[in-house]
């Protein structure tokens, strides 16, 4: 399925991505293999097919997410670009 360069432009920009003229048409071929790709899937009957979320047959593989106390809280917020008392300071991103 052909792209042409002003749709990988158009994607470019919805990313905020800045690319130049040699990436447009890098990226210009790449996405025309991948919607060649997902054409060709397409054609497949998978009507016997059950639906699944996961081939491997997983179910969670997550731990519990049980709160715990840091060994050394000082050492995790030296990292902190700012901090007030024992927590994180972050800028209000709502208005």
């Amino acid at each position: 399925m052909a792209i042409d360069e002003n749709e990988v432009r158009k994607i470019a920009k919805l990313a905020r991505l800045k690319l130049s003229p040699e990436e447009v048409r890098l990226y210009q071929g790449q996405l025309g293999k991948i919607l060649d790709s997902m054409v060709e899937l397409g054609r497949l009957d998978t009507s016997k097919v059950m639906p699944t979320t996961s081939v491997l047959g997983l179910s969670n593989v997550m731990r519990e997410d049980e709160p715990k106390p840091f060994a050394d809280p000082e050492k995790i917020l030296a990292n902190a670009p700012e901090r007030e008392g024992h927590y994180f300071k972050v800028r209000k991103v709502i208005e």
